[in-house]
């Protein structure tokens, strides 16, 4: 589909189920059941999960590809389509943009960096980035790592300037700039064109400035690229074969699903392809590509203490109360308590890009993780589904911008 291909609003339920239907008999397996590594007893183990994956598309989101780690193994449920035109169905393996999943690797880097001496959790922000937080109030002398990375730091989230969101999120500004290249520093003049929320410290909100900010800090302590320290730190020891920083390449490696959006405009009649767009306007606040499997293994990882020692995972899950979040209870380092159904302890975070939106949980102990990405904006309900035995959740995920 071409750039600036559209589709019918109003008709996606249709196509969506009409797609499913010829799908369902062409690769059953993929269009609306799950597989597991030891066969019938994980499909069993994780019906509920699969009942979630199927009402999302029924509620008219396109599709959604699932992945769960337990004690029985792996196991893969896909459910609805991948391409709106031919309808090929959800890939159990597809790689799609995790938004601001992304946020959970780069605090792992700089907690990693804390743990070899390299840095403190309460060193300021002016100690590796002089003179970068000036301006409209904001001071970089008076906010530390720690702040940015659980969102206390009062500075003002770039994605949230209306004009920013114009240019670069919205119809038609996305579709004029989606292949226009920002540098890091473009993202933190926005935030910091803005006087700061509040205080730094008194408060917790959401600011995607901060993040753009720790990974300055990652390549001025490294000497190298955020990304690449991301790649040597977590994707080659895990084996992360389908991670990935893009940069400024706007495609999806393949195999991936066509991104669908309206764009954040509630009274759109269309959907627009956005599957192509250059994902450097997220950056270290929202970038990287992966997949289900991929996720899972990172954060089984991460919560059993692999990625650095139980000084540093502490320090990840102490968290900030975050009363009235939708998403979330608290926030910790790069991770956050996610709400459910049945209030038991959960770390994970959760992305959203146009057209894309992603989660990954797991357990406090890393021996039970779920991942899965919906090719649209919405979401919800699996996480209820497969840690709480409750399929018909209305928990909702906001679409957010990373």
């Amino acid at each position: 589909m071409s750039a600036g291909s559209k589709i019918s609003r109003t008709s996606l339920v249709g196509l969506v189920a009409a797609a499913v239907a010829v799908t369902a008999f062409t690769v059953p397996a993929q269009a609306r059941t799950g597989v597991g590594s030891d066969g019938e007893k994980a499909g069993k183990a994780h019906q509920k999960t699969q009942q979630a994956l199927d009402a999302l598309v029924t509620s008219g989101l396109p599709g959604v590809t699932a992945g769960v780690r337990d004690k029985n193994g792996v196991w893969q449920g896909t459910a609805g389509v991948g391409d709106l035109r031919t309808g090929k169905a959800r890939g159990a393996d597809d790689r799609f943009r995790i938004g601001s999943v992304t946020k959970t690797f780069v605090a792992t880097v700089l907690l990693q960096m804390e743990a070899e001496g390299k840095l403190s959790l309460d060193d300021s922000v002016e100690k590796h980035l002089p003179g970068v937080v000036r301006g409209n109030g904001n001071d970089g002398r008076q906010i530390t790592v720690r702040q940015l990375l659980n969102h206390t730091s009062g500075i003002f989230n770039y994605t949230s300037d209306p004009e920013f969101a114009r240019k670069h999120l919205t119809a038609p500004g996305f579709l004029t700039h989606r292949y226009d290249t920002l540098a890091p520093m473009d993202l933190v003049k926005v935030g910091l064109s803005h006087k700061p929320d509040f205080a730094p410290g008194t408060k917790h909100s959401y600011s995607n400035t901060g993040y753009a900010l720790a990974g300055l800090i990652i390549e001025k302590i490294s000497g190298s690229t955020y990304e690449d320290e991301v790649r040597e730190r977590i994707i080659k020891p895990l084996a992360l074969r389908a991670t990935s920083l893009p940069g400024n390449n706007p495609h999806l490696p393949k195999p991936s699903a066509r991104n669908y959006s309206t764009l954040s405009d509630p009274t759109a009649t269309e959907f627009y392809d956005v599957t192509a767009h250059n994902m450097s306007w997220g950056w270290a606040a929202g970038d990287m590509i992966s997949t289900t499997g991929d996720l899972n293994r990172f954060l089984s990882a991460l919560m059993r203490g692999k990625l650095f020692p139980a000084k540093q995972l502490k320090a990840m899950k102490t968290a900030v109360p975050a009363p009235g979040d939708p998403l979330y209870t608290g926030y910790g380092l790069g991770i956050y308590n996610p709400h459910n159904s049945c209030n038991t302890t959960l770390w994970g975070h959760s992305g959203g890009t146009p057209g894309a939106v992603t989660e990954a949980v797991s357990s406090p102990d890393g021996r039970h993780t779920v991942s899965y990405s919906v090719n649209s904006e919405g979401g919800g309900g699996v996480i209820d589904a497969e840690f709480c035995g409750d399929p018909h959740s209305k928990r909702l995920v906001p679409a957010p911008v990373l």
